[in-house]
């Protein structure tokens, strides 16, 4: 049995990039790099782009509020990624964009799981403009 948790641990040891810089990934950065055009610089869905969809931004600051008062990260980080999003969906998909180092990463299940540190960042951000 201790062979096993050993292993696992190894493994998801092995599964984290390491970074090969000292500077942290900046979510305002990979936000205003990605992001701005629709939703805006204050996250209010009224990027330069926004008049030009089919459906309006959200207003990104208003995440919380419509959850209760709670950032559901999950599901923040399942949206920005395009993991469970359909494909005709108007946002892009930005996992590629945000693949590369990992870190162990708990959205709040108590599971620290191998996260794209970007995708980290950007929802790190995102949690500190709610309004």
């Amino acid at each position: 049995m201790r062979v096993g948790v050993v292993l696992a641990a190894g493994f998801l040891a092995g599964c984290v990039g390491q970074s090969e810089s000292t500077e942290p990934v900046s979510g305002r950065a990979l936000y205003d790099a990605n992001c701005v055009a629709c939703h805006g610089a204050g996250g209010k869905g009224d990027g330069p782009a926004a008049d030009g969809l089919a459906t309006r931004p959200a207003d990104l600051t208003g995440i919380s509020a419509r959850n209760g008062g709670v950032f559901p990260m999950a599901p923040v980080m399942t949206t920005i990624n395009g993991y469970f999003r359909a494909d005709d969906a108007v946002m892009p998909h930005f996992g590629d964009l945000l693949a590369g180092n990992t870190v162990l990463f708990d959205t709040g299940d108590g599971i620290p799981t191998p996260t794209p540190e970007g995708l980290v960042a950007l929802a790190e951000y995102l949690r500190g403009i709610q309004g």
